[in-house]
């Protein structure tokens, strides 16, 4: 019997490594309490695959369709309506993952900049959530976004792994923060622990993810504090050990969970009821 209900607003459940045992990591993602999963549309080709792959599963699986910084330079004239099209399909719930990432720039900066506006342009034409990836670009997507004005519509800053500053600028422009198992090795000052910590992240405005097959919380790590470590519950750690760097899975979501509520202080209940709360509020998954 699963502790919690969670949702998982983005998982890779498209990478080739889920090919064989998919069905396998679905039944163990519903174990951990899963009840349902965002599958991540990175580009034009991989959310229509997504599209696809989402089908078999109705009422679980759902996805987003966008173009990630990564591939911005591969925007064509077609793109658009290629991603318009995709969003008129009832399982997709949000326009990306977009965003900018000038931490690898695999695509030119001033490229990645056009492609999110013109990303962000249809989410608020179409009043659709945004999924948003940011990454060492804080001050260039606040410009972005806030061109969008009051029109922005519900927007998720996934994976974070800023800084405590940055959250707190996304929290004022009325953003989401979706926190991944990034969190139990962001040991900085003022990184996502702290902001746990201090409540400067609050709980309230949090959604949860796996970003699997990457971002694996390794919750028995020499590092982790004792106190933290001791809170993570034996049924979490069971279904745990299908998870890897080689491949984080959904059933993961628990472990992030129990991380949070001890970073935070907080009953991990409770943290499941409110980021699953927003996460079916945010995305309309009812």
């Amino acid at each position: 019997m699963a502790l919690y209900e969670l949702v998982d607003i983005g998982a890779n459940l498209g990478h080739p490594s889920y090919q064989k045992d998919l069905n396998d990591v679905l039944d163990r993602a519903k174990q951990a309490g899963l009840s349902k999963i965002m599958v991540t549309g990175t580009s034009e080709k991989i959310s229509q695959e997504c599209a696809k792959l989402v089908e078999k599963h109705p009422g679980f699986l759902y996805f987003t369709a966008g173009v990630h910084p990564h591939d911005a330079k591969d925007w064509n004239d077609g793109t658009l309506e290629s991603i318009k099209a995709l969003q008129e399909n009832p399982n997709c719930v949000a326009v990306g993952e977009c965003g900018l990432d000038f931490n690898r720039n695999f695509s030119p900066q001033d490229v990645q900049r056009e492609v999110f506006a013109k990303q962000v342009d249809l989410a608020v034409k179409l009043r659709k959530p945004l999924f948003i990836h940011e990454r060492e670009a804080h001050e260039d997507m606040v410009k972005v976004l806030t061109a969008a004005g009051s029109d922005l519509p519900p927007t998720v800053i996934h994976c974070f792994t800023g800084t405590v500053e940055e959250a707190k600028k996304y929290l004022e422009m009325g953003l989401y923060i979706g926190l991944t198992g990034f969190l139990w090795k962001d040991r900085s000052d003022n990184g996502v622990q702290a902001g746990l910590r201090s409540g400067e992240i609050p709980i309230e405005k949090l959604v949860l993810e796996t970003d699997a097959p990457f971002m694996y919380p390794k919750i028995n790590d020499k590092k982790i504090p004792k106190e933290i470590k001791s809170l993570i519950t034996p049924e979490t750690e069971a279904l745990h050990k299908f998870s890897s760097f080689n491949r984080n899975e959904p059933c993961s979501l628990a472990a992030v969970c129990e991380l949070v509520a001890a970073f935070a202080g907080r009953d991990p209940k409770e943290v499941a009821r409110i980021t699953t709360e927003n996460a079916k509020k945010i995305y309309k998954l009812e």
